[in-house]
């Protein structure tokens, strides 16, 4: 399933590609056409997803942590309405539900993936927030047993101390670097989060471009799908770099 949406969203890029350079258009052509195959095998592939969204929804409803359940909880339903309404394009698209409006399903498919998305990027948002404080709290606890001081100097009187004329600024800036590498330390000590977190971040200007909220282009929709897909077949093949729950 991953190197066919790898596939279908490398095709994408390279047809973008082939277009800008003024590319033959049967060549292009032939490049859509295996784009179009690609994306209808994968929709074939999905018809079991919904039922497997649904059942990742009623074990995120046993977490204890309120926050992850309902960010997990909500962002399952939701990729359980898209593989429903994927597949609704699926039979429209093969021929057994010729009537169907391709368009209308389309833009519910998207709009659920993007609800999906942004509850994905929540949850992320917590877990930072949360390793966040337990590094800051680390760092503040060895200071302490070392008889250093309060970190960065932050609190200290000095030129740059809040009563200072032209120290807030200053001061600001300390802050704001200090929880940037903050950030960084974290994401760096925790790969699975880190990945998660580019995934859906390349996945989200998918659905942005689809309905129109955001309009980013063929080129920048296949180089996102790209990038995550291959950071998809990375979590399959190393299962430790998959987040949990």
């Amino acid at each position: 399933m991953g190197k066919l949406r790898a596939a279908q969203y490398a095709c994408s890029l390279v047809g973008h590609a082939l277009q800008k350079h003024g590319a033959s258009p049967e060549l292009q052509k032939q490049i859509r056409q295996l784009e179009g195959h690609l994306s209808l095998g994968r929709k074939l592939l999905r018809l079991g997803n919904s039922a497997d969204a649904l059942e990742s929804a009623k074990r995120a409803v046993h977490l204890s942590d309120v926050v992850l359940r309902f960010c997990i909880t909500v962002s399952h339903l939701n990729r359980a309405l898209y593989f429903a309404c994927d597949n609704v394009l699926w039979a429209g698209k093969s021929g057994l539900a010729p009537r169907v409006d391709q368009e209308k399903w389309a833009q519910r498919s998207f709009r659920y993936y993007l609800f999906s998305l942004i509850m994905n990027l929540s949850r992320d948002a917590y877990e930072i927030r949360l390793l966040m404080e337990q590094e800051s709290s680390a760092c503040s606890r060895r200071l302490k047993g070392s008889g250093g001081g309060v970190p960065g100097g932050i609190e200290t009187a000095g030129p740059g101390s809040p009563g200072t004329p032209g120290g807030g600024l200053p001061q600001l800036a300390v802050k704001l670097q200090l929880r940037v590498l903050l950030l960084a330390r974290v994401l760096r000590g925790h790969p699975p989060l880190l990945l998660d977190v580019v995934r859906n971040a390349c996945d989200l200007f998918i659905p942005l471009d689809k309905l129109g909220l955001w309009r980013c282009g063929p080129g920048i929709v296949g180089l996102c799908g790209l990038v995550s897909s291959i950071l998809s077949i990375l979590t399959l093949i190393c299962p430790w770099l998959r987040l949990k729950p």
